[in-house]
């Protein structure tokens, strides 16, 4: 079996790193037949390109599932080199959104919405215009789960910064955490959006698990199909 190489963030929040580490846990206990390990492209340890290496080394095969909300600089470049530095060995899978299932999660942290007009789904934000594209489709998903308008916001970057998003959102507005994990962005929107009912993260949930392994699933399908 495949070795999964699952690669989040980081972040120096031990509450974030405990909801990292639950949620590989449960991709190993929905499929105890593979062998699933953790990695970071920032901050925590073990870097991604040292764990790549350990695994290439020992199972000789990989594949990379990228534990973030849209594809932006850390799979297209992080990820990416380690396709590139082991050729035919190791493939990366797919970011984790846009898809059905985190609008599905979404809509369980935001709760009963009957007194709710507007949600603004919260991002951490990127400079990739595809990574922008992807929540905007995030955004259209969770619009349709809760029959209700949402717009994007960002707490970083200069696209649409959740302050001005929410100065001009009219009527009763909800926020929308689209975060992996607490840590330093969850606390920016508290902090940007006092009053405001504000989700937890999306958090280690069985449904996320199960997406990452279908992420994982859909590159072996792609290999299997083009003889490899």
């Amino acid at each position: 079996m495949i070795d999964l190489v699952a690669v989040a963030h980081g972040t120096a929040d031990p509450r974030g790193i405990r909801v990292v580490h639950e949620l590989v846990r449960m991709m190993a206990r929905q499929r105890p037949g593979v062998p699933v390990s953790l990695g970071f492209v920032d901050v925590d340890l073990p870097a991604l390109p040292s764990l790549v290496r350990r695994v290439v080394a020992d199972s000789n095969q990989a594949v990379v599932v990228p534990l973030l909300l849209s594809s932006g600089y850390h799979v297209y470049v992080d990820v990416a080199a380690e396709v590139d530095r082991y050729p035919g060995r190791v493939r990366a899978a797919s970011a984790l959104g846009p898809d059905p299932v985190l609008a599905d999660i979404l809509a369980d942290r935001l709760g009963d919405l009957s007194r709710v007009d507007h949600v603004v789904l919260a991002a951490a934000g990127s400079s990739d215009p595809r990574a922008l594209q992807d929540c905007s489709s995030a955004a259209s998903l969770l619009s349709t789960r809760i029959d209700r308008p949402v717009d994007v916001a960002y707490i970083s970057g200069t696209a649409a910064p959740l302050t001005r998003v929410l100065s001009r959102t009219p009527g009763r507005t909800a926020i929308a955490t689209y975060l992996l994990a607490p840590g330093f962005f969850e606390t920016l929107i508290h902090r940007r959006a006092p009053g405001h009912r504000i989700s937890p993260p999306l958090g280690a949930d069985p449904r996320l698990a199960a997406l990452a392994l279908r992420r994982y699933d859909e590159v072996q399908v792609l290999a299997h199909a083009a003889g490899l």
